[in-house]
């Protein structure tokens, strides 16, 4: 499949309590229509265009207006020296929708970009319209996806900035992210390695996401869920507990998946989406 091309980005700044300075976030935005935030997941050299470029021209074409930032700490936003919190990325997030004068919109959160939206979710649920996961963070207490997710023991094995952590590498541990090896491809290992080259090692050392699940019953958005049976970055387990713990959820697991459903899949991940996204 041929990899869309990036649309040129956009800034813009915000002001996370926890920062001693403005944080640039770098985003993309395109078509018009009600307006969905893609928020992407963590990793060497995660942005959110490569998490989400499979998908965005079909929300477009389907009438939705598509924002997909770069997370403080990834792609080609500011990366500063701080504890990465789940109430820091929520601040900055809920300030990035402030400052493109979104008042409300629904989220879509791959992993880390699914905690982020459960955070902004319970933290400010008048700006929730609806929630689409994948493979969501913040289920689980911090040890039990260090000890047991091979996928998260390789990223963290090497420190960002070594030596070590070569091109090579960083193919080691994606494919470790996918069940079918081909979408790790030598373009992806080429823009992931340049964007690693820029990040701050306290993106992984000093991040601390906490377990959500028994707040789940607070969500007052529907949530429509997506798990690879072959996730090695967050345990499968975590779709009974969104669709055990929330008011109004709905989980769709994937055989012969990884932890990157809407690339792995795009069309099952689109096409249910959209349905998800129109039903009143």
């Amino acid at each position: 499949m041929q990899a869309p091309t990036k649309p040129t980005s956009q800034q813009v700044r915000v002001n996370p309590s926890s920062a001693d300075a403005p944080i640039t976030v770098d985003y993309v935005s395109l078509g018009c229509g009600k307006p969905i935030v893609f928020l992407q997941g963590s990793g060497p050299g995660a942005s959110g265009w490569m998490n989400f470029r499979y998908n965005a021209q079909y929300f477009v074409d389907q009438g939705f207006q598509v924002i997909i930032p770069d997370l403080p700490g990834f792609g080609d936003s500011d990366k500063p020296d701080l504890d990465y919190t789940l109430d820091f990325f929520v601040e900055c997030m809920a300030d990035f929708i402030n400052q493109i004068d979104i008042p409300k919109a629904s989220f879509v959160g791959n992993s880390l970009g699914g905690a982020i939206s459960l955070g902004i979710a319970l933290a400010e649920p008048q700006r929730v319209e609806k929630l689409i996961l994948m493979g969501c963070g913040g289920l689980e207490e911090v040890d039990v996806y260090f000890q047991t997710m091979k996928g998260i023991q390789a990223m963290t094995k090497v420190p960002l900035g070594s030596p070590e952590f070569t091109p090579e590498y960083l193919t080691e541990v994606l494919k470790l992210i996918v069940f079918d090896p081909r979408h790790i491809t030598d373009e992806l290992i080429e823009e992931r390695f340049r964007i690693l080259k820029t990040q701050n090692g306290s993106v992984f050392g000093r991040m601390r996401i906490p377990n959500l699940s028994r707040r789940l019953a607070e969500i007052e958005a529907p949530v429509l869920g997506f798990w690879g049976a072959n996730d090695n970055f967050c345990p499968i387990s975590g779709a009974e507990t969104i669709a055990t713990g929330c008011r109004e959820a709905k989980m769709i697991t994937l055989s012969q998946c990884g932890h990157w459903v809407m690339i792995e899949h795009p069309s099952v991940f689109n096409e249910e989406s959209v349905r998800f996204l129109r039903d009143a």
